[in-house]
């Protein structure tokens, strides 16, 4: 593998294979590391679902588990936020801004667990958690069955037999193991999409009458119907955590088995995905550590976001962290220690699976959040996955005779350069202050923290804004944007992904 790496990050993969060479003989942990797709954090139970029984087998880890109630992911799209987590880099760093493959020249999750010893297995997000799938990141590809047949990523007890799988090879191979196990749902098509009731029955089916309306969306009965299918959905990743961690039990390995629980992102529909809001990046964050986490405990103090995750990876098996990562460990908070400089979090968008540029900056603390959108000028329109919902064109026909959708609409479509919330209040962002004069002096705050992170990572986005007033400097910003995305995705990309995601160009592989 080292001949496939520039010399430097060889050098790293090589002091990690003798760190751990000096770790033999000490009983090493497994890392078991679970996401869900497309799931917003208040869908599960113990995040406070407002749905009864959405989520038990979520509910079991969290009482075993130490829970961050303050946990975010950087980008509200799939690709681009695993491969956040996996590098422990931002995306302006790590080069993974929308939904294509980097010549990465540095080491992500895979390379570093496997050059330490680990047997290292995926299943599911395989391209999407990888930065170059040439090289053999992975020692075992987990979608399949040991004789080749292909698994349905919606079936849950799929993912028994690929988490048995693993946990079984690792040990033929007499190694720990570490998997990444990316359960397919709620992403979509949700079940009972389209009419489809397919032989996937989650363990319970919700009623539109009975589930709970987003304050960021508006009730109607064919909103209700939608989320009727996304929450019997969360219900189904639910049986499939499940079905991952039967599997674990019954390997002997779960007192030697670290595990992580997230979601990428958000709820696959309009304000959550794709977006940098409160419920887009908020993400449910589970961490079972044996014998040293805390059963039960809710960590309501400290801010974590998933650029953190693979430096915490490392401090908990005894590795050494390579040059460059832009996150930090929270290892010391899974200690029951306090932790300074957790006090915000930034998350950033790019680009989406159509190669559509549309940049934005959000900063979250536990109380507030900015936005800053370059792309808005009053009539560029934002592409985005969930223009494909049910619930998007519910809300442009009624916003012909609805005012108040009406400006739903407008603000969702067309956005505006500056936004900010107080979420504490309003987590579902209803009220934009940004212009409110009792809120300017937070809003100054939030402005200057930003322009220092920008700063201290580098971001090619600080000259616009620190002009962000400014409208040519924006749209002069935007046609580089543009242009930057149309000569790396090509004509021949976006003729195919237009044929093969429709209008809005954006729904997710």
């Amino acid at each position: 593998m080292k001949a496939l790496f520039a010399p430097a990050l060889a050098a790293v993969l090589l002091l990690i294979s003798e760190t751990a060479t000096a770790l033999r003989g000490a009983e090493r942990l497994n890392v078991l590391v679970i996401t869900a797709d497309d799931m917003s954090c208040d869908s599960v139970g113990v995040y406070g679902c407002r749905l009864k029984d959405t989520t038990p087998n979520m509910d079991r880890l969290a009482a075993t588990s130490l829970r961050f109630n303050h946990a975010f992911v950087q980008v509200g799209n799939c690709m681009p936020s695993r491969n956040v987590m996996f590098s422990g880099r931002y995306p302006h760093n790590n080069g993974v801004e929308g939904f294509y493959q980097v010549r990465n020249s540095y080491p992500v999750m895979a390379d570093l667990m496997k050059a330490a010893g680990y047997y290292t297995g995926i299943r599911h997000k395989v391209t999407h958690s990888t930065p170059w799938s040439p090289y053999p990141a992975w020692d075992v590809v987990l979608d399949t069955q040991p004789d080749g047949a292909q698994l349905d990523q919606k079936k849950p007890a799929s993912y028994h037999i690929s988490t048995r799988r693993g946990i079984a090879e690792a040990k033929k191979a007499g190694k720990p193991f570490c998997l990444n196990v990316n359960i397919s749902d709620p992403h979509k098509p949700f079940y009972g999409e389209n009419g489809r009731m397919d032989e996937n029955r989650p363990s319970r089916v919700f009623t539109a009458a009975e589930v709970p309306i987003p304050g960021f969306l508006f009730d109607d009965p064919q909103v209700r119907k939608e989320l009727a299918l996304y929450y019997s959905s969360v219900r189904r990743a639910d049986d499939s955590l499940g079905e991952i961690l039967r599997a674990l039990r019954e390997s002997g390995e779960e007192e030697r088995t670290v595990i992580f629980f997230l979601s990428d992102h958000g709820m696959p529909l309009p304000f959550a995905k794709t977006q940098l809001y409160f419920h887009s990046t908020r993400t449910p964050w589970m961490i079972r550590w044996p014998g040293v986490t805390r059963a039960g405990a809710v960590d309501d103090r400290h801010l974590i976001s998933a650029v953190d995750l693979l430096p915490t990876l490392l401090d908990i098996t005894g590795l050494p962290h390579p040059a460059g990562m832009d996150g930090r460990s929270f290892a010391p908070i899974l200690r029951g220690e306090t932790q300074s400089g957790r006090d915000y979090i930034v998350a950033e968008y790019n680009e989406n699976s159509g190669g559509n540029r549309h940049p934005m900056r959000s900063i979250i603390t536990r109380d507030h959040g900015y936005l800053f959108n370059p792309w808005s000028n009053g009539t560029r329109a934002m592409a985005t996955a969930t223009k494909g919902t049910v619930t998007y064109r519910r809300m442009v026909a009624l916003a012909k005779t609805d005012p108040a959708i009406d400006a739903r609409l407008r603000l969702f479509d067309n956005r505006v350069p500056e936004e900010m919330y107080d979420y504490k209040n309003d987590p579902d962002a209803r009220r934009n202050l940004v212009n409110d004069p009792a809120h300017r002096a937070k809003r100054d705050e939030l402005i200057a923290t930003l322009d220092a992170w920008m700063v201290r990572t580098k971001d090619p986005m600080l000259p616009v804004f620190r002009d962000r007033a400014n409208l040519a400097t924006r749209e002069a910003f935007m046609r580089e944007q543009e242009k930057e995305a149309a000569e790396r995705n090509g004509p021949k990309r976006a003729g195919k992904a237009g044929k093969r995601k429709g209008k809005s160009g954006d729904e997710e592989p």
